[in-house]
């Protein structure tokens, strides 16, 4: 194959996630819809469409394009390769109905965080942190959690790829400011969100680590600011999530 050959297999390769991604942006779409977003030619974007839908990874409903669940196999099966997601999803349960909170646990991948699963309490209220959807570290207890135990040279390398995006008022923003507060949440063991990444929103983290001290994911509770605060916030909910964290490393160490 020839050096063009192979460079144009990578572009289509690229195109097809550029248009899948779309997809799940604009909770699907039409093919000119398509290619305005993605400044694709409408016939590059039918191409891809049409091989995507007889694969079973998309399905078309009139004219309009959608995500399909061929996806879904591939996502279940990455998430179950995960030992930590298989000892995790228990304990997220087990936090979910102790504080009727909207609870998760979620790993790095790419410098990004993943929630692998979520469990909402009877009082939960509604989040984007759907399973499978990214987020970014430095504005979320989970995040926090994990970014402080990374070495130093990978925390720079996520910061130099991803920044530090202002999500609200109170999102850190600065290099400086991320240092000093993964420094807190190592002596402290637990990572506290108040309102970083969604206005309204507060949660407290916690690691994971491997029997080695690699870290392995986070876990966190997060409710409303009016819930969130004193003793509870403070107090009750971190030694509920540290609880859980040191059970499920003993679990990890030992099954």
């Amino acid at each position: 194959m020839s050096k063009e050959a192979a460079e144009d297999r990578v572009k289509t390769i690229e195109r097809m996630f550029i248009i899948t991604d779309a997809l799940q942006e604009l909770n699907g779409a039409r093919i000119s819809e398509l290619g305005d977003y993605t400044d694709l030619a409408n016939s590059t974007v039918y191409r891809h469409l049409n091989t995507l839908n007889d694969m079973g990874y998309v399905m078309k409903e009139g004219d309009i394009y959608h995500i399909g669940l061929g996806f879904l196999d591939i996502g279940e099966y990455a998430r179950n390769r995960k030992k930590a997601y298989q000892l995790a999803k228990p304990k997220v349960q087990e936090l979910a109905e102790a504080t009727d909170e909207r609870c998760q646990f979620v790993v790095e991948e790419h410098g990004r965080g993943v929630y692998v699963h979520v469990e909402t309490g009877s009082h939960a209220v509604e989040t984007n942190s759907r399973i499978g959807k990214r987020l970014y570290l430095h504005s979320t207890s989970v995040g926090k959690s994990i970014l402080a135990h990374l070495p130093n040279q990978r925390i720079s390398e996520i910061v130099d790829k991803w920044g530090l995006p202002k999500r609200t008022e109170n999102t850190i923003t600065s290099r400086e400011g991320l240092k000093k507060e993964l420094h807190q949440i190592r002596e402290d063991g637990v990572a506290y969100n108040r309102e970083g990444n969604i206005k309204g929103l507060r949660s407290v983290g916690t690691p994971v680590l491997s029997p080695s001290g690699q870290i392995l994911g986070a876990l966190s509770i997060s409710g409303p600011t009016h819930r969130m605060k004193g003793d509870k916030y403070e107090e009750t909910l971190p030694d509920l999530l540290l609880g859980a964290a040191n059970e499920l490393e003993l679990n990890l160490e030992y099954s």
